[in-house]
């Protein structure tokens, strides 16, 4: 019997650099994957010179997404989760300058990024986001490698399909799950609420301490990552001359308070009397906020994708800002477990990549995540859980993804704004109804958004060669 794909929460809320999980986070670590292939094949010290290759959507959007930037840090050795986003453009700056890179911070070699990288419109056959790591070795010979960025920050090679045998040696969780079905049925077994079914596989990979200290990290990044989209003025760059908004919308919501830290901020907003509209408008603020910080390669935790970071951490906000002023770090995990299984539910049974599926493979799988999450801790059951999740999708099925000039900014940053309203829209029907008298069951909805990307057009698929991104141009703008 084949066992069911493990994927934790922490593969879904995983901290990274924009402004794309997919074009920018995957190459990223597709990059550092090859400097370890060379290690363990020892040919590491003779590497005289590298080039890459980005085929199909990674090299249509690969410069507006920083792909080359993103693959020419991973070779550098720089990690996303740690690396000084500050030194992102001095680092680059000073390879474009001296046509030098130090391969894994090791050993420096010629690297010409204009030569050395070349952007091919064919598609590669396993995946739109493909791309070929080669190197000329001191000997003469050349080797190379080919990995597959599949949305979400994960990479694979393409041997995946060789990947039922390889899972045999993996770790199963107590409570395997491929579909929402099976998930319900658990809850019901155990009489436990989503969370702590999804709690206990996570114990089956890492101890309650590291469980804590991750959710932990995640919740800071998202935090910091409002606090400052919400705190930096200017315009986004790429050549869109796109204005951030984030910083005007909060400097009207929040008025004269005062505070010194994200902490203190979110304690600040906390505190103020908010009335309906102005609740849609902190709501855009958040997920507007996460998006610009996003665009500007800064750091974001993708959910499920850094395309649509904003959503997720928008609804969350809003619990603890509007529905729970005494809200601990025990909802904040809540909310994450519970949005991290329903994004790996659509992994699962379809994708969370807009290169294979359009925006509503991250818009809207990632309003479905909030919306099933903010119903768990609003005190909804599991079916009403995963009918918020199947609401929020619903409404965002054949989305495409269209971005002008292939940058992850119009109209990327509007919907995640988009996405948290509709998420709270779709966990306020599910409390309001009665779950088991859904017509729609989840895992009819992810076939459905499945079958809807395959037969979606290529140029709707972060192509940018459809929609808003050929009636509008970088001149328009």
């Amino acid at each position: 019997m084949q066992k069911i794909e493990c994927i934790s929460v922490f593969d879904m809320l995983k901290v990274g650099v924009g402004p794309s999980s997919s074009h920018t986070l995957g190459p990223w670590r597709a990059a550092q994957r090859w400097i370890g292939e060379l290690k363990q094949k020892r040919t590491f010290d003779d590497v005289q010179s590298i080039h890459i290759d980005l085929y199909g959507s990674l090299s249509l959007t690969g410069k507006g997404h920083a792909t080359d930037v993103a693959v020419i840090l991973g070779l550098c050795g720089h990690d996303p989760v740690l690396m000084d986003i500050e030194q992102i453009d001095p680092e680059i700056n000073n390879i474009n300058t001296f046509h030098r890179l130090n391969l894994n911070g090791e050993r420096t070699i010629p690297f010409n990024p204009e030569t050395d990288i070349k952007f091919n419109r064919k598609f590669l056959d396993f995946h739109p986001n493909g791309m070929i790591f080669r190197s000329t070795l001191s000997n003469g010979k050349t080797t190379s490698s080919s990995f597959y960025s599949i949305g979400g920050g994960f990479v694979v090679k393409e041997e995946r399909k060789n990947a039922k045998k390889k899972m045999e040696s993996f770790q199963g969780f107590p409570f395997p799950i491929e579909k929402a079905i099976e998930l319900q049925a658990y809850c019901k077994e155990q009489n436990k609420p989503i969370s702590e079914i999804v709690l206990e596989n996570e114990r089956s990979l890492r101890s309650d301490e590291e469980i804590d200290e991750g959710l932990r990290q995640v919740w800071q990044v998202m935090l910091e990552s409002m606090y400052t989209g919400c705190h930096t003025q200017g315009t986004l760059p790429g050549g869109l001359n796109v204005h951030r908004r984030a910083p005007d919308m909060h400097d009207r919501l929040i008025g004269e308070a005062t505070y010194d830290s994200p902490e203190e901020w979110l304690e600040t907003i906390r505190k103020t009397e908010v009335k309906f509209r102005q609740i849609l408008k902190w709501v855009s603020t958040f997920a507007i906020s996460v998006n610009e910080v996003n665009a500007s390669l800064g750091r974001v935790v993708t959910a499920p994708t850094n395309g649509s970071a904003g959503t997720v951490p928008a609804v969350l906000m809003y619990y603890l800002v509007i529905e729970n002023h005494n809200a601990t770090f025990e909802d904040i995990k809540r909310f994450m477990l519970v949005a991290g299984e329903i994004g790996s539910l659509f992994k699962k049974g379809a994708t969370i990549s807009a290169a294979m599926g359009g925006c509503q493979a991250e818009i809207g799988v990632s309003s479905a995540m909030a919306a099933g999450a903010l119903t768990e801790v609003m005190g909804g059951t599991p079916e009403q859980v995963l009918m918020a999740s199947e609401i929020a999708m619903e409404h965002h099925l054949g989305l495409t993804c269209d971005p002008i000039a292939g940058l992850v900014q119009i109209p990327c940053i509007e919907r995640n704004a988009m996405g948290a309203i509709k998420a709270i829209n779709a966990a306020e029907i599910a409390m309001e109804s009665d779950a088991s008298k859904a017509k729609v069951p989840l895992d009819k909805v992810i076939e459905t958004m499945w079958d809807t990307a395959k037969d979606m057009n290529s140029k709707y698929k972060e192509t940018s060669e459809g929609g808003l991104a050929v009636k509008v141009s970088l001149s328009d703008c």
